[in-house]
């Protein structure tokens, strides 16, 4: 089977985070969609959210690179109805 290695998530409802996908353990490059009007909110406050007042704010075209355990502990909110983000792969570890 073959490794996903870039996923988009759309936030719906602006103010109700929505949670990244499953992944492995790796290193991800964030960005917001350049067809975005609003800003994008990525982080995590611990409880399963995030918000304007807590996530780092990317606006269309931005992008922002981390590493964590799984996507899944990443959170996804916006400023404006069916904003997306886009996740792409940048290296797994085991």
């Amino acid at each position: 089977m073959a490794t996903v290695l870039s996923y988009v998530v759309t936030v719906t409802t602006a103010g109700t985070a929505v949670q990244g996908p499953a992944t492995g353990k790796g290193v991800f490059t964030i960005g917001a969609d350049p067809a975005n009007t609003g800003y994008i909110y990525v982080g995590s406050d611990g409880a399963g959210d995030v918000a304007s007042t807590n996530g780092h704010k990317l606006g269309a075209g931005q992008q922002v690179l981390i590493q964590t355990g799984n996507m899944n502990q990443v959170w996804f909110d916006a400023s404006v109805n069916g904003e997306k983000a886009t996740i792409l792969a940048f290296e797994f570890f085991n």
